[in-house]
């Protein structure tokens, strides 16, 4: 196995948060890193390479991989950081808004890892690394849209490490908690608000804004996506903090009627 100052790991959204910690930590494990952001200001961040992407977009994703291929030869891991959340009554956006949120959530992550599979299965080596959220085994109240885009991330991720393990290529899902930083900044907003849930988003906002005390820091996501690029036992999920933690093991243990009677006790919702 070559050692980590021969491999590249490329890294899409990292200009700020998780994305910037990951390609950091990638660096001071030895990682040659290039990094993505849809206008990147500058053509690196530390020794991180900034290049142009748009996940969205098909050609900006294929000229993203040819770049990095072309300079390297290789990408020994992929992490798919780039995504957008959104809060709110599951009637209060469009179909178009959520067209728009799975287009960067799901069909992002899909573009970019078709373009670099290739070379992975090629060279019979790689890993590739999604950053999903406990919102991807945990549907909470008014997160229908970004929930159902990280479960869809799930099923797809699982799948696909079944399909690439035959090629020495392996898939993990990187399942954080409550982050501290600008994620609710970042946010889409409802396009169609109704009153009729102004208490019920508002409640939440303000349940979030207290988990904030026990949040996880960017660099506590970004050592578990370096765990889960280096090590030689790799995990399919790796939940991030003692919240996402402990919620895991009790969705898998508890009895369903249970779970959902304390999950809705804990949003203060009725029955």
């Amino acid at each position: 196995m070559p050692s980590n100052s021969q491999k590249t790991a490329l890294v899409t959204g990292a200009s700020s948060g998780i994305g910037r910690a990951s390609a950091e930590g990638l660096v001071r494990a030895g990682f040659t890193v290039f990094g993505t952001s849809r206008k990147p200001n500058a053509d690196r961040l530390g020794q991180v390479s900034m290049l142009a992407c748009d996940v969205t977009d098909e050609a900006s994703v294929a000229s993203l991989v040819s770049t990095v291929l072309e300079r390297t030869g290789r990408i020994d891991v992929l992490v798919n950081n780039a995504g957008l959340g959104m809060f709110g009554g599951a009637e209060e956006s469009s179909a178009a808004q959520v067209q728009r949120l799975f287009d960067v959530n799901l069909f992002g992550v899909v573009r970019v890892v078709n373009a670099v599979l290739p070379s992975m299965r090629a060279r019979r080596q790689g890993r590739i690394i999604n950053l999903s959220s406990a919102l991807g085994f945990l549907p909470a109240p008014y997160s229908a849209h970004y929930a159902g885009s990280k479960f869809a991330l799930e099923g797809y991720s699982e799948s696909l490490d079944h399909e690439v393990r035959a090629f020495n290529v392996r898939v993990s899902l990187i399942e954080p908690g409550t982050l501290k930083g600008n994620f609710d900044q970042s946010a889409l907003e409802p396009d169609t608000k109704m009153a009729d849930y102004d208490a019920g988003r508002a409640w939440v906002h303000d349940f979030y804004k207290k988990a904030l005390l026990t949040a996880v820091s960017p660099e506590e996501v970004a050592d578990a996506v370096l765990q889960a690029a280096t090590a030689q036992r790799q995990q399919l999920r790796y939940p991030v903090g003692k919240v996402a933690k402990q919620v895991s093991l009790l969705r898998r243990l508890m009895p369903a009627r249970m779970f959902d009677k304390i999950l809705r006790q804990q949003f203060g919702l009725p029955g």
